[in-house]
């Protein structure tokens, strides 16, 4: 009688959804995610309802973006300082109280805007806290790489998602009614994380520092390690320009002279690019081969946007913004690189420092590329991003070559070290 094979380990993003605990959380992010967009979505027609202003309409969605650098630098020590399970369910039981509050028909305007901001301070502390738990929940080696490049998928489609759902539900629901969905998948998600997930203790204890203190100091120790400062400035750069060609999507539109179904199709076509290379690269390549890719990847991902240079048509676009999406796929390596490069004391502040640079650069870079469309055409801007960008992509990526492990000086690594001892 053969004997019966033994069931084969699942491997790859399987093996990421074997683990219980990931699936809450990604479930918890599926639906935070989409709340948040459906109600950006609901908070900006709100806002342009009670005041008819243009201006106060696109500042919400802009108070979605400015403060995460508050919020991911001032409050970035929290993230360590405390257990991970309870700082994300008290960040999602915090985001629910403001959208609840703005459902309350007395609110004003003002009051709309800056609850908008709490719920975009806290979101960088989220982000990083729940990043730095991936390591506990699956180790620091590829499930954790796998496990954010899930994210960063869902983080992508959710976005089409959501503002999809979102216009839907807007058709049937007053914009309040529609903000109310929300306050339900913020705290289903701090259920999920709440009961889905264990009780782990803080990284970091608490000390005699100050939370203010301890957030700047950690923002000092990770900004001061050469290795981790280069790895940061690979993965914000890139994003800064590769934001230029969606910022621009609707005065490119109209350049063209193409119908308003031409502005969907051109701000979906890098995210589809995306997540199509993320789930290629996370899938089929081996560790290995993800890493030996980041930089030639970086180094040349933004090179598609040069063909704005002759104006293209929309075909020619959209399979220019899919290649400079899938350029993004670099980032799948980096994390492996980073996780590797920050020491397990440091992990919270770290990863909360990279979300919140992350969003204000591509904030940043949304206002620039604006700001420069205002004396030069549109199609030029983007190109210029296109060329600027890979040209400072070129530098980074060297800074980060010279600062590999075995390539820095005996100094340099002895004061690495040092530094690493400081922080705890």
């Amino acid at each position: 009688m053969s004997p019966v094979p033994s069931s084969t380990p699942p491997t790859g993003y399987r093996a990421v959804f074997a683990v219980r605990e990931f699936r809450a959380v990604f479930a918890a992010h599926l639906l935070s995610l989409l709340g948040v967009v459906v109600s950006e979505l609901a908070l900006t027609v709100l806002v342009y309802d009670l005041t008819g202003s243009p201006l106060l309409s696109a500042l919400t969605f802009a108070l979605g973006l400015l403060p995460y650098v508050i919020g991911g630098t001032l409050f970035a020590g929290v993230a360590d300082r405390y257990p991970a399970r309870r700082v994300l369910v008290v960040c999602d039981l915090i985001c629910a109280a403001c959208v609840a509050v703005m459902l309350v028909p007395a609110t004003p305007v003002a009051g709309l805007l800056a609850l908008r901001c709490l719920v975009a301070a806290v979101a960088p502390v989220f982000t990083g806290t729940r990043m730095a738990a991936l390591t506990d929940i699956l180790g620091d080696g590829d499930l954790y790489v796998l496990g954010r490049s899930l994210l960063r998928i869902v983080s992508q489609s959710a976005m089409l998602i959501g503002f999809g759902l979102g216009g839907a539900l807007l058709t049937v629901l007053s914009p309040r009614g529609a903000i109310t969905v929300t306050v339900v998948t913020f705290l289903c998600s701090a259920a999920f994380l709440r009961f889905g997930t264990r009780d782990r203790p803080a990284r970091a204890g608490s000390g005699s520092a100050t939370l203010l203190r301890e957030s700047l100091s950690g923002a000092r120790l990770v900004l001061g390690n050469r290795r981790v400062r280069a790895l940061l400035l690979l993965l914000w750069l890139p994003a800064m320009f590769v934001v230029a060609p969606e910022a621009l999507a609707a005065p490119y539109v109209a350049e063209i002279g193409a119908g308003p179904a031409a502005l969907g199709l051109l701000l979906c076509a890098m995210a589809v690019g995306h997540v199509g290379a993320e789930l290629f690269v996370g899938s089929v390549l081996r560790p290995r081969t993800r890493t030996q890719i980041v930089l030639p990847v970086a180094a040349v991902g933004l090179l598609p946007l040069v063909v704005y240079v002759v104006r293209p048509g929309l075909p020619l676009a959209l399979a220019a913004l899919a290649l400079a999406g899938m350029g993004a796929a670099y980032v799948i390596g980096l994390d492996q690189w980073f996780v590797d490069a920050v020491p397990p004391e440091l992990r919270g502040r770290a990863m909360t420092l990279l979300t919140a640079g992350l969003m204000t650069v591509q904030g940043l870079g949304m206002a620039l590329a604006g700001l420069a469309a205002e004396f030069f055409p549109v199609h030029h801007v983007v190109a210029a991003c296109g060329i600027i960008g890979t040209v400072v992509s070129l530098l980074v990526v060297a800074e980060v070559r010279r600062t590999a492990p075995g390539q820095m000086s005996d100094t340099e690594r002895r004061d690495g070290a040092d530094r690493h001892m400081t922080s705890g």
